[in-house]
């Protein structure tokens, strides 16, 4: 019987793949075998031994001390694209409150008093409608820097609405490119991009290398009047050099998912409160894919958008499954490889993947694996983690 400790409100929908005769899942578990969650914090909280993986249900992994798991061998996965769609039409939203003051018209209207009859509303509104009048979009140049599950559906929505668009992804993976309209240019650099659009929409993970990925240098190439909008993570944006490009004029509008007080009142930031996400078919889609990685990973050991672990995926082939997690460094596969030969174990199958400094391997021998062999292969020196399948 596997244990998966839920935190947060997972979707049902997802929940009820795990198998009743097979799986417990519940918000209070002891030795959990596998967590499930979405936004809540696993910094500073205690590891069970019994851990082996971590499914987020969403794309962003900083509520996740990816490292440190690294390190125990436990697998962290997200669910890239599941909740792209709804992120999709989000920021679409922002692009055209940007450009349009709908949200002051829709205010407008709501507070009207005073008035008695239609006559006198439809008057009062042909008045004062001036006040909320903008600009298209078609025929605008958007600038997607982040080309991913979310960055490719932006980019291809964009330009059946009649923008210009032109991207920027250094490491934009052949799926995705496969996804990409043909229409969307491609940009050398973030500060190319940055000087040719009206637009510019930012869809990159959170890490090391995207802190402040917008900051007062890049935002000093932008055309006067530009609109950003950040439906990503908070950190890749300065938010300093945001007010100051707002306040000289280079920024027309930001428009954000991640708000804070220090924008809270400013008529030029239109900031939502963290909604990217927040449909129900998003919500259920992330909890399905994350649920499904977790069991093909609990039984079979195949690993699936993993955030820190190499995809590997092997068929079975009978007798015994056995993987191993260790260090991507020469001699711990032969020195698990030789507890296995000394243990007269044939192998049927196997398959070896590494990615940075970790590697994984899945092994599949014939007949039962004695008790002790998981144990020794277990102490080799560079092993962090062994499982019995």
């Amino acid at each position: 019987m596997y244990k998966v400790q839920t935190y947060n409100a997972i979707s049902d929908k997802g929940l009820s793949r795990f198998p009743a005769d097979s799986y417990e899942v519940g918000s209070e578990l002891d030795a959990a075998d596998a967590y499930i969650l979405r936004s809540h914090k696993l910094h500073d909280q205690e590891v069970p031994s019994s851990l082996v993986a971590v499914a987020r249900a969403g794309a962003g992994t900083n509520n996740v001390p990816v490292e440190d798991y690294s390190a125990k061998g436990i697998v962290v996965f997200n669910t890239p694209g599941a909740n792209a769609n709804a992120v999709k039409e989000l920021v679409l939203t922002g692009i055209l409150m940007s450009c349009r003051d709908i949200a002051g018209g829709i205010e407008f209207v709501r507070n009207v008093e005073g008035v008695t009859d239609e006559a006198e509303m439809a008057k009062l509104l042909e008045q004062e409608k001036k006040k909320f009048a903008g600009s298209e979009i078609k025929g605008k140049t958007l600038g997607v820097i982040g080309l991913g599950a979310i960055g490719a559906l932006v980019a291809n929505v964009a330009t059946e609405l009649g923008m210009n668009v032109v991207g920027f992804d250094p490491a934009i993976s052949v799926e995705a490119a496969w996804r990409l309209s043909r229409r969307v240019e491609k940009m050398e650099s973030v500060e190319a991009l940055m000087s040719r659009a009206d637009f510019i929409t930012v869809h990159v993970p959170a890490i090391p290398a995207t802190k402040g990925l917008i900051n007062s240098e890049k935002l000093a190439l932008c055309k006067e009047g530009t609109v950003l909008l950040n439906f990503a993570r908070e950190q890749v944006v300065d938010e300093a050099a945001v007010i100051a490009a707002l306040d000289s004029g280079k920024l027309h509008r930001f428009v954000t998912d991640f708000p804070t007080l220090s924008l809270a009142k400013r008529r030029d930031v239109i900031q939502m409160p963290h909604i990217g996400a927040s449909t129900a078919e998003a919500e259920e889609n992330c909890a399905v894919m994350a649920a499904d990685q977790l069991m093909d990973y609990l039984e079979n050991g195949n690993i699936k958008n993993s955030v820190n672990f190499p995809a590997t995926s092997m068929a079975r082939n009978g007798g015994s499954r056995i993987t191993v997690a260790n260090d991507n460094v020469p001699a711990v596969l032969g020195n698990v490889l030789s507890i296995l030969a000394d243990a007269n174990l044939n192998i049927i199958d196997m398959l070896n993947r590494s990615r940075d400094e970790l590697a994984y391997n899945i092994i599949d021998v014939e007949g039962d694996v004695k008790e002790g062999i998981t144990s020794a292969i277990g102490e080799v020196e560079g092993v962090t983690s062994v499982r019995l399948l």
